[in-house]
């Protein structure tokens, strides 16, 4: 069954971060324990680590995204014998401070979209 990696908080009060680099890409193979991706605040940057073993399926958030929600999905984690199409399919994660700004909204705020996961 394909797993959800989930944007991790730095600190217990941390709501969004940047996923400043990915450090594998899509088609990776992962064990539990690898350093996947950076992750930075005002404060800090992390590495997230692989928390089982598998594939990078899909990488739902692209380097350099800020804004990104405590808990939302940035890649899909692929288990042994999972293949592309038991991924839950999610939305794209919006890019930037003012991603979604329009001339008639030029202050819009970053939307997150809750993933829609496929039936089983």
């Amino acid at each position: 069954m394909a797993i959800e990696i989930l944007m991790p908080a730095l600190s217990p009060t941390m709501e969004e971060g940047t996923l400043a680099k990915w450090l594998v890409e899509e088609g990776t193979s992962v064990r539990s324990g690898d350093v996947i991706a950076e992750i930075e605040t005002d404060k800090a940057t992390m590495e997230v680590e692989a928390l089982d073993d598998g594939t990078i399926g899909s990488i739902l958030v692209p380097a350099g995204s800020e804004g990104v929600k405590v808990n939302a999905p940035i890649a899909v984690l692929l288990e042994e014998g999972d293949s592309a199409d038991a991924m839950p399919l999610a939305a794209p994660v919006a890019e930037g401070p003012l991603a979604g700004a329009t001339p008639e909204n030029p202050e819009a705020v970053p939307v997150v979209a809750a993933p829609v996961t496929a039936p089983r």
